[in-house]
């Protein structure tokens, strides 16, 4: 097989001006080995997996040797970085080989992660270590499977070579997949360059690419910017009620297709608390649990700016639209947010004060240091009447008296629901995940992996997470909540 049988790209980033990216190829690596495909990923992008793990498929996911039809590309962009403004980023260290159609016609970038060297790389070594490899392989997965918009993972190769951090450490690539890697930095790149022809041609690449529904519209560039701002409205929402902390909320991080990534020091909360944040980088919390709406507007609204000559020729006129536009954020976060809620409370007849009982839970969550997705979980399990199922609920509290008193409250609410009770039961089982990765099993995961080469929890943690709203008692391990020595407090960017 050919690798022009291999992939059949479809490239469209690669045709825009020369000043968007910076052409080259990914640098080879000694000793390239796999250590996981995608295999479902892998066919819906029409490729073939049995040749993808072969010698030849493992030179092409490792960069060593490109595929027909790639043109390698590093992506430049600026950003505000913790709210300071660095006029120049771009990929440091990842490569776009092109774009591949997948079998429902969505065009689909192709990227390497730890490929070497770029004109961006700012004194990095343009490479990864295995462990941030592994971190976004097991928790882009996640959130795919969780059903969370996320870039994805098709496979994860170790290179045969050390990369220096703080220590030496094992090298790999990740092969990324992405409906886009256009960021709301990539739209400051060139604004900030006073290059507003540049800003037209990325935003008709976008509208092109990922919403050609609203290239009629009377305003597609005003359409454009709502249609992002809904997209990142409802991720957000997503976030906060699967307990993701996404660590580094940059708007060099931030996709305009409402899609998760960069998965550095991410995390998924174990103990509830709203001003949770793992990041070493963030020593200030700007974005904790708790801010991550408010930093999300706030970084739409710098995409906005980049937006105004296209909106109007009216200054003023640009000024007010795009402000109409962003003060519509906090509507369609808190509408998304509040709709997910009733559905992990098990509600799906409306009521005024749903809210109030739901910031209710997680008030005495938080005075309790009650498990997030183990509140939820067991919740669902509950009937309409108290048994001695409310016994494990019960014991994530400190106090039970404060949780026995809320669920009087939710059971009087349930009340109002024409459904019956097995309809609550599996509903509300299908929102609230069983298996999240949980920041201890995922730092054994790397530990086994960096420090003994083998793989095999990591493995079976990928399988499990496939199937997060199902029981799986053979997976208990991954089900549990850390002990007190498991406890992860701090997570680390991969550069």
């Amino acid at each position: 097989m050919t690798n022009s049988v291999l992939f059949k790209f479809n490239n469209t980033y690669a045709r825009l001006p020369e000043r968007f990216f910076s052409r080259i190829s990914p640098s080879p690596v000694p000793k390239p080995e796999l250590i996981r495909l995608n295999h479902k990923l892998a066919k819906q992008l029409n490729l073939d997996p049995v040749h993808l793990c072969s010698d030849e498929g493992v030179q092409i996911l490792s960069g060593n040797e490109l595929p027909d039809g790639a043109e390698p590309l590093a992506m430049a962009y600026a950003g505000h970085q913790f709210g300071n403004w660095v006029p120049q980023l771009g990929d440091g260290r990842a490569i776009l080989l092109g774009e591949l159609t997948d079998n429902d016609g969505i065009n689909h970038d192709i990227q390497l992660k730890g490929s070497g060297i770029t004109p961006f790389s700012r004194m990095g070594d343009g490479r990864a270590a295995l462990g941030p490899i592994l971190r976004e392989f097991i928790v882009s997965e996640a959130m795919n499977f969780l059903g969370i918009k996320t870039t994805r993972t098709l496979a994860a190769l170790s290179t045969g070579k050390q990369v220096i951090r703080e220590q030496m450490l094992p090298g790999a690539i990740l092969m990324r997949v992405a409906n886009s890697h256009v960021r709301i930095g990539t739209f400051q790149y060139f604004a900030a360059r006073g290059d507003f022809e540049g800003v037209r041609e990325l935003a008709n690449h976008v509208i092109q690419k990922l919403y050609p529904n609203i290239s009629t519209k009377v305003n597609p560039y005003l359409s454009l910017l709502e249609i992002i701002i809904q997209g990142q409205a409802k991720l957000i929402a997503n976030w906060q009620l699967i307990g993701f902390i996404h660590g580094v909320m940059n708007t060099d991080n931030m996709s305009v297709a409402g899609e998760t990534i960069d998965y550095g020091p991410c995390a998924f909360m174990d103990k509830f608390h709203s001003k949770t944040v793992f990041s070493s980088i963030d020593q200030m919390g700007r974005y904790a649990y708790e801010n991550q709406p408010r930093i999300a507007q706030w970084n739409l609204a710098c995409l906005a700016e980049t937006f105004l000559p296209l909106i109007s020729d009216n200054e003023q006129k640009a000024v007010e639209l795009a402000q109409n536009a962003i003060n519509n954020f906090i509507p369609i976060f808190d509408a998304e947010y509040i709709n997910l809620f009733r559905k992990k409370l098990g509600f799906h007849e409306v009521r005024d004060d749903d809210l109030e009982l739901g910031h209710n839970l997680l008030s005495i969550m938080e005075l309790n240091n009650a498990d997030f997705t183990l509140t939820f979980r067991y919740l669902s399990y509950l009937k309409n009447v108290k048994t001695d199922a409310d016994t494990r609920i019960q014991n994530l509290f400190e106090k039970t008296s404060s949780i026995d008193a809320w669920l009087l409250k939710w059971r009087a609410r349930l009340n109002y629901e024409s459904h019956n009770e097995v309809f609550r039961h599996d509903s509300m089982l299908s929102v609230n995940p069983a298996f999240i990765p949980r920041n201890h099993i995922i730092e054994e995961v790397i530990d086994n992996a960096v420090n003994h080469q083998n793989f095999t929890l990591f493995h079976d943690l990928i399988n499990t997470l496939e199937l997060p709203y199902k029981d799986q008692l053979e997976y208990d391990y991954f089900f549990q909540p850390p002990r007190a020595d498991q406890i992860v407090k701090e997570t680390f960017c991969g550069t």
